[in-house]
């Protein structure tokens, strides 16, 4: 019954789970959490170790599917609503059998889902989109029960030994006949193993502070001072260090979005087909037209993708049209919103343009905005 704020993050939520806390004065505690719950747990573990004695990970991953994934359910469900991502509820979560055995409690999921305001569902989407912790797992510190459903397709075991592999202290309980929503399926088993983890394992405070060690993150690696007389590959002789570092920015920053705009298969098919000829091409767009331009702050990503439809389509560049009308999507806009897009080009630009724009923005409207997509 709580209002609900869309959170763009997982770091957003876990901040907001401690400033509950905090009201609350509860200083340290043991967290478990499911699925999503789950990631939140890490980042409260990675972020805030000094919070957090013990870690139950249910059904939880270091890396949820892919970015390409959940972008594109956001895009499905800005479409269609929450309906059709309901409908689909009983395989992702439940095994066969109990969906047979527990038609109350199937059917308490599917209205759960529901009635989620789609705009936190869509948050949500874009904050496991964005959560990667596989190379941090390392840096959590406290003893960790990670618990996999044996049937759980969405986050399946080999997710589970990702975790446990990469936590110092973590140890793997699989949980037989269930699925996805694990503590549903099997409440008895996982009620067992949380309640035996978080008795043994909670770590006893220091009696002179009252606060428990938790282990540092180990030290960073430091980067050696280049030798005298060398060179850096590609861009040059005697570039002069500060463009080296802005050259070097734009294209983190290029490359980070460039990903979140037009998705990682996208990209990793561009990257893949780049040689020693097209190479530097790839450089140059990620650098500029990524990196230095779709960063800029006067307008946001909603407004660019409007700008950039129009411009393809009046030049009649329909390859670029295709992938940046997935982009639009991606970036917000819906579908009745980019038939207004074309329209308006057909007065300015002319009706042959906007024709043709049409038939291919239709077409990728039709494979996004699928919810079987």
């Amino acid at each position: 019954g709580a209002p609900a704020h869309p959170a763009p993050s997982v770091a957003e939520l876990a901040a907001r789970l401690l400033a509950t806390l905090d009201q609350l004065g509860v200083e340290r505690f043991g967290y478990a959490g499911c699925s999503i719950g789950g990631a939140i747990g890490a980042e409260l573990a990675l972020r805030h170790p000094h919070r957090v004695g013990s870690l139950a990970l249910v059904a939880a991953s270091p890396r949820f599917g892919t970015a390409d994934s959940f972008r594109q359910r956001g895009v499905v469900v800005r479409t269609n609503g929450l309906d059709p991502i309901a409908r689909a509820t009983p395989e992702r979560w439940f095994t066969p059998g109990f969906a047979a055995a527990q038609p109350a409690i199937v059917e308490w999921a599917v209205q759960m889902v529901r009635t989620t305001d789609p705009g936190c569902y869509i948050a949500a989407c874009e904050a496991l989109a964005a959560f990667d912790i596989r190379a941090e797992l390392s840096r959590i510190g406290v003893p960790t029960l990670v618990v996999a459903g044996a049937d759980d397709q969405v986050t399946p075991a080999a997710d589970a030994r990702v975790l446990v592999a990469g936590i110092a202290d973590a140890r793997l309980a699989l949980v037989p006949g269930a699925s996805h929503l694990t503590p549903v399926e099997q409440p008895m088993a996982v009620t067992d193993l949380l309640v035996r983890h978080f008795s043994s394992s909670w770590q006893s405070p220091d009696h002179s502070t009252g606060m428990t060690a938790i282990p540092a993150p180990p030290p960073k690696p430091v980067l050696s001072p280049m030798p005298p007389g060398a060179e850096v590959v590609g861009l040059g002789h005697n570039v002069p260090e500060p463009l080296l570092d802005a050259r070097a920015d734009a294209y983190d920053q290029g490359i980070k979005v460039r990903r979140e705009v037009l998705g990682d298969a996208h990209v990793d098919r561009a990257q893949s087909l780049a040689d020693e000829f097209t190479g530097d091409f790839q450089d140059f767009i990620t650098r500029y037209a990524w990196g230095e331009v779709w960063t800029r702050p006067g307008i946001d990503r909603r407004i660019r993708s409007v700008v950039t439809l129009t411009a393809l389509a009046a030049r009649g560049h329909l390859d670029e049209l295709a992938f940046h009308t997935r982009a639009a999507l991606r970036n917000g806009l819906t579908p009745t919103e980019i038939k207004e897009v074309l329209l308006h080009t057909g007065v300015y630009c002319g009706v042959p343009t906007a024709n043709s724009a049409f038939a291919v923005a239709q077409r990728i409207i039709r494979e996004e905005t699928s919810p079987e997509g």
